[in-house]
């Protein structure tokens, strides 16, 4: 059986304006790009989030709001898309990704979306091309699935898209049961930046050195305040120097450097990680897809690496077993 799972919601394509800039044609691009380049991940559709699970973080008059359309402008217009009943299951469908994918990683060690990363969303609202935030959503079920068996579930967020996760900051804010970390770019949207636990603000034309600079000194401060059993990774394409809305200057090489320290930084504290894409416009969308490969490439070898790790564990408890 595949070690790693991954999951997918991009059958649901919202009815966009023409020349939209969302990159509605990316997730089924990265999908097919996965299933070919990298078939022992197991791609599995994602599931429909209920509304008691939406609940746990957003206000019930927001989740029917989304549900029937009475949702404001002014809210939709935040948003950034026009609502439908293709958006509305859209939505659920990348909030039910990231719970399916978050229990599959506390089985396997590590699991994916193929989308996710909505870190615009607050809990009475969306924005940034953000309806529900997945991430949140997905820490609280399985927080209180924990709680239910007796026992707890501390998280971290290691947000690198190139933007703020400034709803996933407002909506943990106090709550020490869930740590966020994000660099970002200090002069990109979201203009009104939330506090989270840890804000690394990186200026424009940012390279790879002093980002990677920037994200060792990060995890050494989340490694001295937070010891996570379960970790969530948004590895947003945006900080690629190639993308339209990034402003920082990461090379494919940087990108790929940057996803192996925070795999290293997990898989050497045994802590299971959920992967999610985030954010990526490229001026050229089949690079935004083969940064998102490699991620993917990189989740890949941290799943063989747990395996092993877990095998090695294992073994002696076997055989001490047996006498």
């Amino acid at each position: 059986m595949p070690t790693m799972q991954a999951f997918y919601s991009d059958q649901f394509v919202l009815p966009l304006p023409l020349g939209h800039r969302f990159p509605m044609a990316k997730y089924a691009m990265l999908r097919d790009a996965v299933a070919e380049q990298l078939p022992a991940i197991q791609l599995l559709q994602a599931p429909r989030v209920s509304d008691i699970e939406l609940m746990r973080v957003h206000t019930p008059a927001y989740v029917k709001a989304i549900a029937d359309g009475s949702v404001a402008v002014a809210v939709m217009r935040e948003i950034g898309f026009p609502w439908s009943e293709a958006m509305a299951e859209r939505a659920r469908r990348s909030v039910g990704a990231t719970v399916a994918a978050a229990r599959s990683a506390l089985r396997r060690g590590i699991s994916a979306s193929l989308a996710g990363g909505t870190h615009h969303a607050y809990a009475d609202k969306g924005g940034g091309f953000c309806v529900f935030n997945d991430v949140a959503v997905a820490a609280r079920v399985l927080q209180a699935q924990r709680l239910r068996e007796g026992g707890s579930l501390r998280v971290a967020v290691i947000d690198l898209d190139v933007h703020q996760g400034n709803g996933t900051a407002r909506i943990f804010q106090g709550d020490d049961s869930v740590f966020t970390l994000s660099l970002h770019g200090q002069k990109n949207f979201p203009f009104r930046k939330e506090v989270g636990d840890i804000d690394v603000g990186l200026p424009d034309g940012c390279g790879d050195a002093d980002y990677l600079n920037a994200l060792d000194h990060a995890l050494v401060d989340l490694d001295q305040r937070c010891s996570p059993g379960l970790v969530f990774f948004l590895a947003g394409a945006d900080p690629f120097e190639g993308d339209r809305l990034g402003r920082l200057k990461l090379s494919p090489l940087g990108m790929q450097m940057r996803d192996q320290r925070v795999f290293d930084w997990c898989l050497a504290r045994n802590t299971p990680v959920v992967v999610l894409m985030a954010g990526g416009y490229g001026v050229r969308i089949e690079e935004t897809v083969a940064i998102q490969v490699e991620t993917f490439r990189l989740a890949w070898a941290f799943s063989k690496k747990w395996a092993d790790v877990s095998a090695c564990v294992a073994a002696p408890l076997r055989n001490w077993s047996n006498g």
